[in-house]
């Protein structure tokens, strides 16, 4: 396998074509996963919200994190706020519909914190669920495993 990547990174090199190498982010495995890449924790009727390690990494550093203000109603697969790196402007998507009951302050003064800890000290919102059936149309990490390796497939 390594002397096969080896041929094709000096054969990319020799035709002047860049090649993508990056091992698979992190996923982890309690949580569950929109295909717009956040992730939801629930507990109860609460659930914490940010986005997904392979997310960061496409985004490359993150620089700013436009929040909601607490009380905001988000409904699943809709914008609640963006995420601006030094490569892009992406908006972040709920995977859950519900009322925003808390926010990362921290991530005003450190947005770095959704690449060193996007599953951890970078969450972004924390929402109280309205509908938790809509868990249901979320991914596991199994599925969502597959689903970035399909998506990265095709870049």
């Amino acid at each position: 396998m390594a002397c096969r990547q080896l041929w094709a990174s000096r054969a990319a090199s020799y035709l002047r074509i860049s090649v993508f190498q990056r091992a698979f982010s992190n996923v982890v495995k309690d949580l569950k996963y929109a295909d717009s890449h956040e992730w939801v924790k629930v507990d109860g009727n609460s659930a914490t919200v940010g986005i997904t390690d392979h997310a960061q990494d496409h985004l490359g550093d993150v620089v700013y994190v436009e929040l909601p203000e607490v009380g905001t109603e988000v409904t699943q697969g809709g914008s609640f706020g963006a995420v601006e790196s030094v490569k892009a402007t992406s908006d972040i998507n709920s995977p859950v519909s519900g009322k925003v009951v808390e926010v990362n302050e921290e991530l005003n003064s450190s947005p770095a914190l959704v690449n060193s800890s996007p599953y951890g000290d970078g969450w972004i919102i924390k929402v109280e669920v309205s509908n938790s059936g809509e868990l249901n149309n979320l991914m596991d990490s199994e599925q969502y495993t597959k689903f970035c390796e399909e998506e990265d497939s095709k870049h």
